[in-house]
């Protein structure tokens, strides 16, 4: 049996060791390369959406993993999510958004499904993409969105703290109005550890692990 070979591409050089440990603890058997580009998530945020040009860079970098031998590649940043899906279409192997496999646990998990953002560019392609999904299940679902204001900007400002009481407080309201909560952000993932049992009244769902047990089960 011939060794798989997994591409990864980042938004931010930050997730490279985010992903380098899952892969590690997920997919001990596998090669993995990284491709990191933060242009564009900076030019999307700039732009204030998803432009023909950066979505143009995204199918790119999707051939180039491709050419680099990638049996299987992963987008790690759910703002560039619509270009991933185009690129799924001109690449001749699997390419996998990150938070795809989330949406699918989320529609199955319940009715009431709440998404949770610190940018406007993410929070609307994964609540469409949760829409989607669902769609394809078969299943009709209420979306609740709920956008961080400033919590993003404190984060780039350095001011990680303000970040985290953001998105806590956001987790514990949205959490007694929902049955699931998707972070469409990984950068998120390491506020629900503040939350105490008591206040995780529902499951909340970061899309880093979840892309990777999937993605276990595929490259097997």
């Amino acid at each position: 049996m011939t060794q798989k070979t997994l591409g990864l591409i980042h938004t931010s050089a930050t997730l490279v060791p985010v992903f380098d440990e899952l892969c590690k603890r997920h997919l001990p058997d596998v090669k993995v390369f990284n491709i990191v580009d933060d242009s564009l998530i900076k030019n999307t945020i700039a732009c204030g959406e998803l432009t023909p040009q950066t979505s143009k860079r995204v199918v790119g970098y999707a051939n180039a993993a491709e050419d680099a031998g990638a049996d299987y590649i992963l987008f790690t940043c759910s703002s560039i999510g619509p270009a991933v899906e185009t690129a799924a279409t001109l690449t001749g192997v699997p390419v996998l958004r990150v938070d795809q496999p989330m949406a699918d646990q989320a529609v199955l998990a319940g009715k009431r499904i709440g998404v949770v953002a610190t940018l406007s560019t993410t929070l609307e392609p994964t609540s469409d993409l949760v829409k989607r999904r669902a769609a394809v299940a078969g299943k009709e679902i209420e979306l609740v969105s709920r956008l961080c204001e400033g919590a993003f900007e404190a984060l780039m400002s350095g001011d990680a703290a303000t970040h985290d009481d953001i998105v806590a407080a956001a987790l514990r309201q949205l959490s007694q109005e929902v049955d699931v909560i998707l972070l469409a952000q990984a950068s998120m993932a390491r506020v629900v550890q503040r939350l105490s049992e008591v206040e995780k009244k529902v499951p909340i769902l970061a899309s880093p692990p979840l892309a990777m047990e999937y993605l276990a089960g595929v490259l097997k």
